[in-house]
């Protein structure tokens, strides 16, 4: 869906609001003060839309890079991504696989793809690309058009799996021509990371890329730390920063956040999100209300915080004790229907409220 962003300077730090069904929303809390001691670098920062939702870009250069010059720059890598792995441009590499269509994938795709594969395995099969066929039956889909029934949910199942595809020689090889792959749940974090190599490769050593609501973040903010603001996940939070849960300080990571209080419709009084469960073939229904991940890349990050959605609080915290490469900040409802928090212990240092 489209979105709109403002910013706007309130006492030293700049808000970038956003709005977007597909992910649980983060505020970005840019601090543009510095302290006076020390040598400071010029930041500059840009904005616009992309992928049905907005992206932002702050870096520091001081001055030797036009803002407006590197803004042409990424818009361009972006539609070039858009033309991989988007299901809403008709003429993608994605759209034209999902049609059974003879066409060689790049390097978007294959790279998409490979982490795709690495987080399936990871989380049990709690992530996988291979849902398209369920997220498009319960209505998630580019169309929106709802044809699930009980009475499909076992040939369905038979086309979920990542076993059931493989890449060939530039090519995608499907054991079943109906299978159809979703990337969303890892596109926009695997399109963040697109974006700040990109900077890198342009000599900018310092910037927070943002593409809707996933965070990449390089170096820091003249010696302060980068702030991301986390929503409470309330049915009725739809402008970011109006109600934050809290505030992750980080630098040289990456950041995603699942959720489904912004995306779901109800039904028969029965409330029913985006995140489906490959492995049941329904929308995943547990306590966990939000899953805020950390990563040194923002595409596993991505696909582990939707894998966490998934598996519930429980499952994801064991999860997480087995993998300490990845920090969390989880949000869930007890048994009273009260919001409680969990984080991996490396981060709570840099958690506030």
């Amino acid at each position: 869906m489209r979105t709109s962003l403002t910013s706007e300077l309130t006492g030293g730090i700049l808000f970038s609001r956003k709005m977007t069904g597909e992910k649980a929303l983060i505020l970005i809390l840019l601090l543009l003060l510095a302290p006076s001691c020390r040598k400071t670098t010029t930041f500059d920062n840009f904005g616009g839309f992309a992928q049905g939702t907005t992206y932002s870009v702050t870096f520091g250069s001081n001055g030797s890079i036009d803002p407006q010059e590197l803004k042409s720059e990424v818009e361009m890598i972006l539609k070039e991504f858009d033309l991989s792995l988007s299901l809403y441009v008709d003429s993608s590499i994605l759209s034209k696989v999902n049609r059974n269509e003879d066409v060689q994938v790049d390097r978007y795709f294959s790279e998409a793809f490979t982490k795709s594969v690495e987080i399936s395995r990871l989380s049990g099969g709690a992530f996988d690309i291979t849902v398209g066929p369920l997220t498009r039956a319960w209505g998630f889909g580019p169309d929106d058009y709802r044809s699930f029934s009980e009475s499909k949910l076992d040939s369905l199942l038979k086309l979920i799996g990542m076993e059931k595809v493989r890449l060939e020689n530039n090519k995608v090889v499907k054991t079943d021509t109906a299978i159809k792959f979703d990337f969303n749940a890892i596109a926009q974090g695997y399109s963040v990371d697109v974006v700040s190599e990109y900077l890198d490769s342009r000599g900018i050593r310092n910037s927070l890329v943002e593409i809707g609501g996933e965070v990449r973040a390089k170096g820091d903010k003249n010696g302060v730390l980068w702030r991301i603001g986390i929503d409470r996940p309330e049915d009725n939070n739809n402008m970011p920063g109006n109600n934050l849960q809290a505030v992750i300080s980080m630098k040289d990571r990456s950041l995603a956040t699942s959720g489904n209080y912004r995306k779901f419709y109800v039904e028969d009084g029965v409330k029913y999100s985006h995140t489906i469960d490959p492995r049941t073939g329904y929308p995943a229904r547990n306590t966990l209300l939000s899953a805020t991940i950390l990563a040194d890349d923002c595409a596993t990050a991505d696909g582990i915080a939707t894998a966490c959605m998934v598996m519930g609080k429980d499952k994801s915290v064991e999860f997480l004790g087995e993998h300490s490469e990845y920090d969390a900040y989880l949000i869930f409802s007890d048994a009273d229907g009260n919001f409680q928090t969990w984080s991996t212990e490396s981060l709570k240092k840099f958690i506030s409220q």
